[in-house]
């Protein structure tokens, strides 16, 4: 059985999106120049909004607290799913691996948030 996170860096959904995050600035830095103000940094915001959630949420003490910063986490991955696709459609680059590893971060995040939700933190 696996021994209970003692910080947020022990949580795979969190170096899961840090991966994801790390990828993310990979991939921007091909970006136009032009995008440096526009997609580049709305882009990079939104990918290290979600393991900064995650960290700021595991040191909450209720649950309602904790799900609140999962669910705000939540949100920032959908706004990289947006932005993935615009991405794509745009032709900056091929984003099936950013695509890949965001599906495996909103099903851990999902799975984290409902372990949240039915425990007794």
């Amino acid at each position: 059985m696996r021994q209970p996170a003692k910080t947020f860096q022990d949580l795979i959904v969190w170096q899961k999106a840090h991966q994801f995050v790390l990828s993310v600035y990979r991939f921007t830095g091909e970006f136009p120049k032009s995008e440096m103000y526009g997609l580049t940094s709305q882009f990079r915001r939104a990918a290290v909004s979600i393991p900064a959630n995650i960290a700021e949420g595991f040191k909450k003490k209720g649950v309602a607290d904790k799900a609140r910063f999962m669910n705000i986490a939540q949100g920032s991955l959908e706004e990289c799913r947006y932005y993935l696709i615009l991405s794509r459609d745009l032709e900056y680059g091929d984003t099936s691996q950013l695509m890949f590893q965001i599906e495996e971060v909103s099903r851990l995040l999902t799975s984290y948030t409902n372990s949240i939700l039915n425990s007794d933190f």
